[in-house]
């Protein structure tokens, strides 16, 4: 596996986490680049560091302080799950970072890829990392026809990737094999560029195309919902903010009615489409005024010196742009 490392040191990609050992920072960027490209999440990524530069800053910091930095990036139960763990080890190990696989995976949001990455990357540990890039890269270099996402097909990826770790840096090993499926072995592969060409049995095989393995994704859910957003004439807004658990979680939205109270025909209707993992959404928005908080059940005034600081998800921000209220 020379080739690919010799590859990796001569083309690697110049990231922030990759010039630093320091286990917050690794373990932010790890969590930040779940369901999230490189090129979306390094803002945030700096952003994040720059308001809270210790895992002690996180720990301190309220829910909606949180939650608004990371406010785009979707899938916030990330966010809560680094305030868990940041509370966890600001309080409870004083501030000293688990640095063994065993410590790392228990914490919450830490799955095996993400300790396998923290405990490689900033304790050199020989621990392989398995993310959708190493899936690839594996699974054509040996052609293999083994469906990926079960535990069982995980750990015998895993089991191949510390075989062929041995002799060499772990971090570097880890680094190579995730950049090679980044950067070349692509699901639009670039295989005249890539240094481990000749050795890939899928290439040889022609079924490059069909690794990996993977499940037929199910049809995605349609829903339809209706959102206002009511606004006084001194500016304040009525919100809704959403329970712990369930879509957009601890985040604010506008107050949901019934498709019989929406006015389709108001000048400041907005109709979005938005995309889940699991959901096909329809969302229709419209802004109107209102005279009493009490007209929408569940809801709290938010006036106009906290908007900039309430978190919204992504189809809200939407359409708060589109009205330029943000």
């Amino acid at each position: 596996m020379s080739a690919w490392i010799a590859w990796y040191l001569a083309n690697a990609r110049e990231l922030p986490w990759r010039k630093t050992l320091d286990p917050y920072a690794i373990w932010l960027s790890e969590i930040i680049l779940q369901q999230t490209r490189v090129n979306q999440g390094l803002p945030y990524y700096y952003r994040f560091l720059e308001r809270f530069p210790s895992i002690l800053d996180l720990a301190r910091a309220d829910e909606d302080s949180v939650l608004r930095i990371w406010q785009g990036l979707g899938y916030y139960s990330r966010a809560r799950n680094l305030m868990k763990t940041a509370k966890i080890i600001a309080f409870e190990r004083n501030g000293i970072f688990p640095d063994t696989y065993e410590d790392l995976v228990k914490l919450p949001g830490l799955g095996p890829y993400t300790a396998s990455a923290i405990a490689s990357f900033a304790f050199n540990l020989p621990e392989a990392v398995i993310d959708g890039n190493a899936y690839r890269v594996l699974s054509r270099l040996y052609d293999i026809d083994e469906e990926i996402g079960s535990k069982k097909v995980y750990h015998s990826f895993r089991e191949l990737a510390q075989n062929l770790m041995l002799g060499y840096s772990p971090s570097t090993f880890n680094q190579a094999l995730m950049e090679l499926g980044a950067v070349i072995c692509t699901p639009k592969p670039l295989c005249q560029q890539c240094p481990i060409a000749e050795n890939c049995l899928a290439l040889q095989n022609k079924t490059i195309h069909l690794r990996p393995v993977k499940k037929k994704a199910k049809p995605k859910e349609k829903v339809e919902m209706y959102y206002v957003l009511p606004i006084s004439n001194s500016g304040d807004w009525i919100l809704q903010k959403r329970p712990a658990k369930g879509i957009w979680s601890g985040l604010y939205v506008f107050p949901e009615v019934e498709k019989s109270q929406f006015r389709f025909e108001s000048a400041h209707f907005l109709h979005l489409k938005h995309l889940l993992s699991h959901k096909e959404m329809d969302l229709y928005f419209e802004l109107r005024e209102f005279e009493s908080v009490e007209d929408y059940p569940d809801s709290q005034l938010i006036t106009p010196e906290n908007i900039e600081e309430t978190p919204f998800p992504v189809p809200f921000l939407l359409a708060l742009q589109h009205w330029k209220l943000l």
